[in-house]
Formats: C-alpha cells, sequence, structure tokens
C-alpha cells in the first residue's frame, strides 16, 4: 500500500504543504512526492529510525525546564521534509528584510529621539510598561547603528496558503542549529533527490554569523575577537550555544570567564587577560550586567554596560530589544513599517486584539472560546489559550487574569495552519506546522533559505513548540 494513498492520508480542510489535492502533489513537492511513493513497506520507518539515531550520536538536544522525566532530551525529528518554492521564498525574503529593517528603525529611534511616540503611532504606555524596554540604553550609539543582529520571526500558514507573522524573536532567537544537523541528516536520508531538486543550502549560516558579528567590532580593530556568552549548561539551548561556538570557531564563555579591565572586557586565558571586542550573547538584558539591571545575577559581567556605551565592546543583538519582541509591539508592526519606510507590509500580521484597549479586550473576553489569547511577554508555548480545545474552567481562568492585568495579553484569531504529512507508526498523518526563519543584520540583511519547520506531533494540536512536545522538519527551499 502507497504511503500517499488518498484512502490512507487524508489532506483534510487544510493547505497541505505536500499536497494540492488527494493523491495530486504540489508543483515544488512532485520529486519528493515520487520518492516516498516508490518506497517499499517500512523503508520510511527505517529512514526515521536512522535520522534519529545520527541526532542522538550528534547529541542534538534541548531541555525542558520543571519536567519530571529528566531535564535534556533528544530533539524530537520527522523525516518528511517541507518543501517551499523559489517564488514564493523570494517574497517571504523580501518580506523578512523589509520587517528587520523597520523594527531595527523603530529601537533606534525609541532609544534616542522617540519621535514615532512623539506623532502618537505607537501609544507610549505601551512602551513604558513593557518588561523588554530598557531605560538605561537611553542614548546608547549601537555599533553601525544596528540593534538586532540576529533575529528569527515566526511564520504561519492559512487556509488560503498565505504567509502570515505570527510573533518576532529579536532578543536570543533559538533554534538555528536544529536547521544544519536535520539538514545533515535528510543529505544521507534522501541523497538522490538533493542531487535532482536543486535545494539551497543553509551550512554556511555559521560563517555569515561570524562575519556579521565581526563587521560590528569597534573601529579600526584588526581581527576582533569575537566570544559567545551562554548562561551554561543547565540552559536549553546550551547545545545550540556551544554548537554555533564551535562552527564559528570562537571561544564559548560563562560570565566568570570575562571581566572589565581598564575599560575594555577581557577575557581569562592560560597566557593572561586577552581583550574581547564582540560578544553574541545569549543571556538576557537582566542578567547582562549586575551594576545596571539585576544585582543578583552571578551570569553576567559587572561594568559591562560602561564599556558597551563607551564604544569598546560590541552586543549582539543589544540590551533593549526585547521591547520589539513585546507582543503588544507586534500589533504595531505594520504601522511602525509605514511610518519609517513609507511601505505597505508585505508580510502581513495575524489580525490581533490588545487587551489593555477596552474595546478590544470587551472582544476577547466574549468571544475568548474561539480565540487564542496569549501573555504578551512569554515564550514557549507557555502562558497561552486555545479556546477551540480549552475547557470553561480554563477559560474563566483566563477572563479573571486579562481583566487583573489587560496590558499583559492580547488575542489572535485561531487559523486553520497548513499542515505537512508526518510519519505515524507506519503511515502518514497531517500535522499543524509553522516556521522560522533566521536572518543575520549585518553589512546587509540576509536570510537563511528555509530555517526551522516546527511541528505538532500531537494530533489536532496547534501547539508546535518543543516544550510542549513539538517536533522539527528540515525545509526545502528551492533554488530558481
Amino acid at each position: 500500500m502507497k504511503l500517499l494513498d488518498p484512502e490512507r492520508y487524508d489532506v483534510g480542510a487544510f493547505y497541505d504543504e505536500l499536497m494540492k489535492g488527494p493523491g495530486i502533489p504540489r508543483p515544488e513537492t512532485r520529486l519528493l512526492f515520487e520518492l516516498l511513493e516508490s518506497l517499499p513497506d517500512g523503508e520510511l520507518e527505517n529512514f526515521q529510525k536512522a535520522a534519529e539515531a545520527a541526532l542522538y550520536r550528534m547529541g542534538v538536544t534541548f531541555t525542558v525546564y520543571g519536567d519530571s522525566q529528566g531535564v535534556e532530551k533528544i530533539l524530537p525529528f520527522d523525516i518528511i521534509p517541507r518543501v517551499i518554492g523559489a517564488r514564493e521564498w523570494s517574497n517571504i525574503e523580501k518580506g523578512l528584510k523589509q520587517r528587520i529593517q523597520a523594527i531595527n528603525f523603530f529601537l533606534e529611534d525609541l532609544y534616542s529621539g522617540q519621535k514615532i511616540l512623539q506623532d502618537g503611532i505607537v501609544p507610549k504606555e505601551l512602551i513604558f510598561s513593557s518588561p523588554g524596554f530598557r531605560p538605561q540604553c537611553l542614548g546608547v550609539k549601537v555599533p553601525r547603528g544596528i540593534w538586532c543582529h540576529v533575529t528569527g520571526s515566526d511564520l504561519v500558514r492559512d487556509g488560503k496558503g498565505e504567509f502570515l507573522v505570527l510573533e518576532d524573536n529579536v532578543r536570543c532567537p533559538s533554534g538555528v542549529s536544529y536547521v544544519i544537523e536535520n539538514r545533515h541528516v535528510l543529505k544521507r536520508t534522501f541523497g538522490k533527490v538533493f542531487e535532482t531538486s536543486r535545494i539551497r543550502s543553509v551550512d554556511d549560516y555559521p560563517l555569515r554569523l561570524l562575519e556579521t558579528l565581526e563587521y560590528l567590532a569597534p573601529e579600526g580593530t584588526e581581527s576582533p575577537t569575537v566570544v559567545l556568552l551562554t548562561p551554561g549548561v543547565y540552559n536549553s539551548a546550551y547545545f545550540e550555544h556551544s554548537f554555533l561556538a564551535q562552527q564559528m570557531g570562537v571561544e564559548l564563555v560563562e560570565g566568570s570567564d570575562l571581566t572589565v579591565l581598564d575599560g575594555r572586557v577581557v577575557m581569562k586565558t592560560t597566557q593572561g587577560p586577552k581583550r574581547v571586542d564582540v560578544i553574541y550573547r545569549r543571556i538576557d538584558d537582566d542578567f547582562l550586567d549586575p551594576l545596571v539591571f539585576r544585582s543578583d545575577s552571578l551570569l553576567g559581567i559587572p561594568g559591562i554596560m560602561d564599556v558597551y556605551r563607551a564604544g569598546r565592546v560590541a552586543l549582539a543583538n543589544a540590551p533593549g530589544t526585547g521591547v520589539a519582541d513585546d507582543k503588544a509591539i507586534y500589533a504595531y508592526i505594520p504601522q511602525i513599517i509605514d511610518y519609517y519606510m513609507k511601505e505597505e507590509p508585505i508580510l502581513k500580521n495575524v489580525p490581533t486584539w490588545l487587551c489593555h484597549n477596552k474595546k478590544d479586550r470587551e472582544y476577547v473576553i466574549e468571544n475568548i472560546s474561539r480565540l487564542v489569547v496569549k501573555a504578551t511577554n512569554e515564550s514557549g508555548g507557555y502562558g497561552m489559550l486555545i479556546g477551540p480545545s480549552s475547557t470553561k474552567s480554563e477559560q474563566a481562568d483566563f477572563r479573571e487574569r486579562i481583566r487583573k492585568n489587560p496590558r499583559n495579553y492580547i488575542a489572535q484569531e485561531t487559523l486553520s495552519l497548513s499542515r505537512s504529512p508526518v510519519l505515524v507508526q507506519d503511515h502518514l498523518e497531517g500535522r499543524h506546522v509553522d516556521l522560522r526563519p533566521y536572518n543575520l543584520f549585518g553589512k546587509e540583511v540576509y536570510v537563511m533559505p528555509g530555517g526551522l519547520t516546527r511541528v505538532a506531533l500531537r494530533k489536532n494540536s496547534l501547539v508546535v513548540n518543543s516544550s510542549q512536545g513539538g517536533g522539527t522538519k528540515d525545509t526545502w527551499v528551492l533554488k530558481d
């Protein structure tokens, strides 16, 4: 029996990433479809087991805080890749470049003249009540005028097949290491399809990341020293921190490895102190400098903000970028694009209601059973209510949360997210997916072709986060 026989694989009432109808592949997925159809019984399961074994050997892990089954886990992975055509990707790439540039204009303005607030485009009270807004960064001149060097906007495809932006991640977006490792596994598994499909490479991301970081070094610095600052082995993304440091050929350091000496940041080495020029930080603002942010932080470097303000060290991403991660600010990105760039958004937002607004709040409370409610500064699928799959008591709980702290919540339409086939035992079933492309802002904006496709492995679930039972797929972007 064929894996994609219409009687076995139900496309359903959703946009299917592989099929445009029962038994009919999309033009860009034809070669993959033919491969899947040609496999003998049991072969795909063998591929899946081999891929999982390879990821296990490579140590591709993530951490779930508070999980009773253990802290560190192998990242769930589905063998069937997602394919995106060249023309469609071109539009996504243009939309992401536009969005990142607009966010950077916004951050630069916010921490200097605040003209956008004076003109009433974004409400002042939303900015000043955002946990991501850092008054300590007012007046800071960031290297090259770039605030958000490494970003990852989450995209979803609706029932009509249109890609929409679900949220922005401009602090420390994680997951890019899984993109690269997933690709290594799929190249070995589906080598023949790779040869004929002309798939764009993702392997050069670490080199491009290093070039982006070196571009930020203080003026006149020859052969800048770059380090990656990690909170340590118990962080959920520690695998990625060590992977990227190794791939870039830079030191992986913790706060205790760095100190401020004579107005510079230096790294402790066996040969003595060594000056550090650029820090790719994977710790939050709160923990960066105990003299400026949280005084009880043991993860950061006392005095580093003074060195940063003096222009003697570069930090990526810049402190203070988290305000653009705020889901309440996300709702204003179309206006931000128009304000700074005089352009229509190429990629639209998901329709969003802001609970700090009385009219929106009343609508959300009344229609909570059919909306997705999110806390504005939570991530990982936490602090969220999926209205259509929630209970009456859960809805009542969220109504009360909204009434007590309306600023802390937004609501969005429950979209018919696109689905992609996943292997379930010996057959295929559709599961909902999203997409996180990774972007670098250095001399120019670079968008990694593809990014991380996250898949809700639980049947009928809309939550794709790995901490909530989600997994990943390789994402193939075809060459023009």
